[in-house]
């Protein structure tokens, strides 16, 4: 199925045959598959040797301190100051600050959904989530009072973002707005004003016959935010891909989306509707020229690492093909469909593909992607640094070399980015021996990750990536939550990151508000003032001062933590769903991908090797939570409960392996079980 693929529609327009392709990653494989295996084995060497610390200090109570970490090479020097080299990237990833989506690839009514999240309506993402005050709308007609308050609320919004040179927007009865500062009224788009602040536009609808329009004193319908700026087209933690007809599924909608005819059809409300992106648009500037309004989220697309092997493609020796090799070929050829302009919209202006590199260990392994990227171009007869590299700040060597990390892919770098659970989840691999790790939700709290956040902006402003690159900031997991996340996260612009995740569209609406109301850029120029935090702040282990923790106190951390990764496993191996809105241990819906399995898994690793707990605590935990899951999911038909045959249930096995075994598993990750176990489930 993937050849198929590849032969029938990625390549076909392309300039680039069955025969060159094929034999070009042929190429790939014989040059690359070395490096990459000996990159694994110093992975696990230098874990070997951290671990044997750890039993040769046993009451050391720390972490491998700084010198021993130098001595081991785990620490490099840092380079001598330096700025990228990064050039013609987007505005969307150079100049301009706002949210970020993150979307499984597999799924194509998600991808449109969020390709189109570029703008949003600011009235429905406050009248139907809990944004106004922590309450959500009832159901049935539309509340006036409630729509009397999302006016007020957004148009006091205008009042701060681009206010009026007299009175507020409460009171503007419509024409050519007159604003305190003119250049913020831009241009007209099919009648409705546009304006921008913070380079992110605002268009007012206005339309008197509208429900809504005909009861303003401007006939203001709607108020319409430029929203989710970029989207990450995902083929890594958010996927449950594991052999050559998932990849091909991936693949497909990564191609779709980049030439912009992806289209998908599904019931809702008992009909039958098509999706399909936005058209491109313009707006009349105010000395009358037509300009671009873009429509779309710009697209970049996350490879897999460099741990995991495909089923898809196999080597002469009989092994199969690392599945980073795979991505980097295959999401670069179909990048020429967006390059040569064959689909019928376009994504880059620039000319530029972007691919967002994840669970990289230290710089090493970046001038490994980075070569890489190199030889994919020279196989595609692109000029150098046309493909442009994202490098995911979630593995502790990174963090703890992060400069040297840039310096590595310094001319190619577009993107840095910060992720609590992954980098949470490798912190407490590489020091599983140190100790019992506190518990979660202090572990957040910890010393380290103070540390973590203001590193990767001061590091990566130190590096030059204002005005070149985008520095990013985690997800806001909780999709329902809304008033709570316009309290919290206007903190991710305030840290003078350019970018964060969030877990929809109507979210991306809501956090754009943000960059409204912080001026990234500025805070940018203030943080570029500090000094950088020491490395040693960093590599404070959020080890527990005391881990006398009651009976109860143990059984609710376990609990917690089996649920969430019974909750998410469930899903992927079962029905292979990569990535959806899973319901916690008190029922709140959380948006989960593979990361949530690493910390938890890790988390219960490490308690189970300081005998916090046992294995006989780990089984009553399994089984309780999963009745508590089959409870939380009884509504679906298709869904296999697990307490019903504990013994033959593929996910149960898995997530009692992914536990016990967790010490032993690759810098903590789940994928080696996760495929597994779903090839088990896929193909009996």
């Amino acid at each position: 199925m993937l050849a198929a693929f590849v032969e029938t529609e990625a390549l076909p327009g392309t300039g680039v045959s069955a025969d060159a392709f094929w034999q070009g990653l042929a190429n790939l494989a014989g040059e690359f598959t070395p490096r990459n295996r000996a990159l694994l084995e110093a992975r696990a060497r230098l874990q070997a040797m951290i671990d044997q610390w750890h039993r040769d200090n046993p009451d050391a109570g720390t972490g491998m301190p700084p010198r021993d970490l130098k001595a081991l090479g785990y620490l490099v020097e840092e380079p001598a100051p330096f700025t990228i080299g990064t050039e013609n990237t987007d505005d969307e990833i150079a100049l301009l600050a706002g949210p970020q989506l993150v979307v499984p690839a597999r799924n194509a009514r998600f991808v449109l959904n969020a390709v189109n999240a570029r703008w949003g309506s600011l009235y429905d993402a406050l009248y139907g989530t809990d944004a106004l005050d922590g309450s959500l709308p009832e159901k049935g007609d539309y509340n006036q009072t409630r729509g009397a308050k999302v006016v007020a609320w957004a148009k006091a919004f205008l009042d701060d973002a681009v206010p009026l040179a007299n009175g507020s927007w409460s009171e503007w009865t419509g024409g050519t707005p007159e604003l305190s500062d003119p250049a913020q009224f831009i241009g007209m788009a099919d009648g409705n004003p546009v304006l921008v602040n913070n380079g992110l536009k605002i268009e007012l609808v206005i339309n008197a016959d509208h429900p809504i329009g005909r009861d303003d004193p401007a006939s203001i319908a709607d108020i319409r935010l430029e929203s989710a700026l970029s989207t990450i087209i995902d083929l890594e933690d958010s996927v449950a891909a594991v052999d050559g007809e998932d990849k091909a599924d991936g693949y497909r909608n990564w191609l779709g989306a980049l030439r912009g005819d992806l289209e998908a059809t599904f019931i809702k409300g008992g009909r039958t509707m098509k999706r399909v992106a936005n058209p491109d648009r313009t707006y009349t500037a105010a000395d009358g020229e037509t300009k671009p309004l873009r429509t779309r989220s710009l697209l970049l697309v996350r490879n897999v690492g460099h741990l995991m092997t495909t089923p898809a493609v196999s080597l002469p020796d009989g092994s199969e093909m690392f599945e980073g090799l795979l991505d980097a070929a295959t999401t670069s050829l179909i990048g020429l469909h967006d390059l040569n302009r064959l689909g019928p919209l376009a994504n880059s202006a620039e000319g530029r593909i972007y691919i967002v590199k994840p669970k990289m260990h230290g710089p090493e392994e970046c001038a490994f992607a980075d070569d890489l990227f190199a030889a994919v171009e020279d196989m595609l007869g692109l000029a150098r640094n046309t493909i442009k590299i994202g490098v995911m700040d979630e593995e502790r060597r990174t963090s703890a070399n992060l400069a040297a990390c840039i310096h590595a892919v310094r001319d190619r770098i577009f993107f840095i980015n910060t992720g609590f659970l992954d980098r949470t989840g490798d912190e407490i691999h590489t020091s599983m021996l140190a100790g019992p790790m506190m518990r979660k939700g202090a572990i957040k709290q910890a010393e380290w990750i103070a540390a973590y956040e203001d590193r990767n902006v001061q590091i990566g402003l130190a590096c030059g990536f204002a005005g070149r690159a985008q520095i990013g900031k985690g997800m806001w997991a909780a999709p329902d939550a809304m008033h709570d996340m316009l309290e919290q996260k206007i903190g991710h612009p305030m840290s003078g990151a350019s970018t964060a995740w969030v877990p929809s569209p109507t979210a991306a609406t809501l956090h754009a508000t943000h960059y409204h109301r912080c001026t990234v850029s500025e805070r940018q120029s203030e943080r570029a003032q500090e000094r950088i935090v020491p490395v040693d702040k960093l590599l404070t282990v959020p080890l527990a001062e005391d881990a006398d923790w009651t009976e109860d106190e143990i059984a609710a951390e376990l609990d917690n933590n089996v649920q969430g990764i019974l909750g998410y496993m469930v899903r992927w191996i079962d029905a292979g769903v990569g990535c959806s809105k899973v319901p916690d241990i008190h029922d709140v819906g959380l948006m989960e991908d593979r990361a949530t399995l690493r910390i938890s898994s890790q988390h219960i690793a490490n308690w189970l090797q300081h005998g916090i707990v046992d294995r006989l605590m780990i089984d009553e935990a399994l089984h309780r939570m999963a009745a508590k899951v089959d409870a939380q999911n009884a509504g679906d038909p298709d869904y296999r409960p697990m307490s019903a045959d504990e013994r033959g249930s593929i996910a149960m096995a898995a997530a009692r392996k992914l536990i016990v075994a967790g010490a032993k598993q690759p810098s903590g990750y789940t994928e080696p079980v996760l495929h597994r176990a779903r090839l088990r489930a896929k193909h009996g």
